[in-house]
């Protein structure tokens, strides 16, 4: 730290107790009372040097006690005042940036200008300021720290202002321009070769390049008020936002205990201790600098990470922020959900009703939040996405990545006896229909969900009834239920009934097509190969050693479909029995009416496989499938074809 000496006398000062003595050989006329100090000082060196302090021996001269002051304002206390009187006797003094602060407002309040002697204390402690504090990083810092004891004196003399705007100056400009003391930040010393420095000898090594957050630590010292005085500075001198807020998120972690560790269900709702910081900070103060930190934060996507704002949303819950801070929280989630985990989505319910055991009315705001910042800004829609683009790469947009994340997000809140259940068919149908190219992550919420009411269910627990269960059923499409999901569903008895005959009857469908495509390239490959048997293909048309290597793959693909649907032909038999069993009560038992009864609407198409031959049918009528016997036909024709 930058120091300047004045004076240059020894010490003459002596202490004792509380009180200060001048030992140069004369007893003190005046004494000086500041706070619970007292100082036995001389009058002649304190006028000469101030005149409040001349004003103040004249008015005190006149009284019958002696000369008795008491300066109970004076900034800075005693030990700012011990350090002025030394200054006037001329004693040496040593000005650093810790107590330039309180000799200049001090100096100011006692008038010592230029008046009452050359070089007075106001001049001294300006020149120091300006040419030597304000010109380093470290010293500036230090001085705005000490603003906070003296603060209304600082602000008038505009010393607040001088040591932010320099700050602000610095932190938006290479810290390698400043040397020592901002170096140490970066690294050692270097020479002027720019080689690093031990002892004074170049080492040949280079130092690394600073990085931007170089001064975060540092500005974390200063108080809310002069951090956001700083911030807006910096602001102001063009400091990049994301620099900005990744200083902001140092400051939040640092005094908000709640962001450095998780929440447990076990915590109180209302109470935050506090980790890692020397001094408890109050839920009050905490509260405060959360809603500052929201205001000073952009309202804009990528600033910080999604976990930091999940972090500042957990805490204002439970700090009880204001609704608008809460809000603001969930808005900036909104903008970027895609980047959340499913971690971050189990916030524990901090209210004091405890409805559920997480707080799935928050995660519905932020992913209305979500979906109407992706519909405000041309986000993909129905009309935009065709099936290919469905059935492609899992992460194919940020609206399918926070679909499968909310279907993940149901699957863990579905054990939640408190969970209602339209607020778990709001959750789910709020995601687009075009979102999931798979509803798979949602059956398995949905069977969750339906496994743990069953269970209720023994403990004379209301049971969701069939309408119930059929409209949950419904928010998942059967179509887009991939092999593994149907087969499961199709043994799941949790299930609605229609449900399951759908289920079977799309799986089925999803096998003919894969069938049938799986003969029409094993035709076209090996129509290749006998080309190539007999001489006709060309030497640019070869690769029938890939041909035969895909043939291979296909058969023992096809070996598998067999016994598939093997399985599926006596599934299917029992479940028209027990189709046929229903249907008797009504007066009908064919396959045709069943198909009426169950509602089955065909997207895709549908492959039917005759004896000798295989061929595509671009559409499917479902009055082709009229009676039992015509069905189980078309099932022993698929199979002797691949048999």
């Amino acid at each position: 730290m930058a120091c300047m000496k004045l004076g240059s006398k020894t010490d003459a000062f002596q202490r004792k107790g509380q009180a200060w003595f001048c030992t140069t050989g004369l007893p003190s006329d005046i004494v000086v009372e500041v706070g619970e100090m007292t100082f036995h000082l001389h009058k002649f060196p304190l006028l000469s040097r101030s005149g409040v302090m001349e004003k103040r021996i004249a008015e005190a001269s006149e009284g019958e006690d002696g000369c008795v002051i008491e300066l109970t304002d004076i900034p800075g206390g005693a030990k700012t005042f011990e350090l002025v009187a030394k200054f006037c006797y001329g004693v040496k003094l040593e000005l650093t940036a810790a107590n330039v602060v309180y000799l200049r407002c001090a100096a100011e309040h006692l008038d010592m200008t230029e008046e009452y002697g050359e070089g007075n204390l106001i001049s001294q402690t300006e020149f120091f300021l300006n040419q030597v504090v304000l010109r380093n990083w470290k010293d500036s810092l230090k001085a705005l720290e000490t603003c906070d004891d003296v603060l209304p004196y600082a602000e008038e003399l505009k010393i607040t202002k001088r040591c932010i705007d320099s700050l602000a100056v610095k932190a938006c400009t290479d810290p390698n321009l400043f040397g020592w003391p901002v170096m140490e930040h970066v690294g050692p010393l270097q020479s002027p070769g720019g080689s690093i420095l031990w002892n004074g000898i170049s080492t040949g090594a280079r130092p690394k390049h600073s990085s931007s957050d170089w001064w975060y630590e540092d500005a974390s010292t200063l108080s809310l008020p002069l951090y956001k005085r700083l911030i807006s500075a910096m602001e102001t001198q063009g400091v990049e936002q994301e620099i900005v807020a990744g200083s902001l998120s140092y400051y939040a972690k640092k005094f908000l205990p709640g962001l450095n560790r998780r929440h447990t269900f076990s915590e109180s709702s209302n109470h935050l201790a506090s980790v890692g910081l020397g001094s408890s900070v109050s839920e009050e103060d905490q509260k405060l600098l959360l809603e500052e930190i929201d205001n000073l934060l952009l309202m804009q996507k990528g600033l910080v990470p999604t976990k930091f704002l999940f972090g500042l949303l957990k805490t204002a819950l439970i700090l009880r922020a204001s609704p608008s801070c809460i809000s603001n929280l969930e808005k900036r989630i909104g903008m970027q959900l895609d980047q959340a985990t499913l971690e971050d989505l189990l916030m524990p319910n901090f209210s004091y009703s405890m409805e559920t055991l997480y707080n799935v009315d928050c995660i519905q705001r932020i992913l209305e939040h979500f979906l109407a910042m992706d519909q405000g800004t041309g986000g993909e829609s129905p009309c935009s996405i065709d099936d290919e683009q469905l059935m492609g790469s899992p992460s194919l947009t940020p609206i399918t990545m926070v679909a499968k994340l909310i279907d993940g997000y149901l699957a863990e809140v579905a054990p939640d006896v408190n969970l209602k259940l339209p607020k778990f068919q709001t959750l789910a149908a709020s995601v687009p229909e075009y979102a999931r190219p798979l509803d798979d992550g949602l059956y398995r919420a949905i069977d969750i969900y339906l496994k743990i009411v069953k269970l209720l269910n023994m403990q004379s627990h209301p049971w969701l009834g069939e309408s119930d269960r059929e409209q949950l059923c419904r928010l998942m499409d059967c179509q887009k239920l991939s092999l593994e999901a149907c087969t499961h569903a199709a043994q799941n008895e949790r299930l609605p009934l229609r449900i399951i005959v759908q289920v079977l009857f799309f799986e089925q469908l999803q096998l003919r097509t894969s069938i049938a495509g799986c003969f029409l390239v094993s035709e076209n490959l090996d129509g290749g190969s006998r080309q190539l048997r007999s001489g006709t293909v060309g030497p640019n048309e070869g690769g029938w050693a890939t041909a035969v290597r895909e043939n291979q793959v296909l058969k023992v693909g096809m070996d598998s479909m067999r016994v598939r649907v093997s399985e599926l032909e006596k599934e299917c038999s029992n479940m028209r029995q027990e189709i046929e069993k229903l249907g008797r009560s009504k007066g009908s038992s064919t396959w045709g009416n069943v198909s009426k009864k169950f509602g089955f609407k065909l997207k895709s198409q549908m492959c039917s496989a005759q004896e000798g031959s295989v061929s595509n049918q671009n559409k499917i009528n479902c009055k082709a499938i009229k009676d039992d016997d015509k069905a189980k036909d078309n099932i022993k024709s698929t199979r002797k074809t691949y048999l």
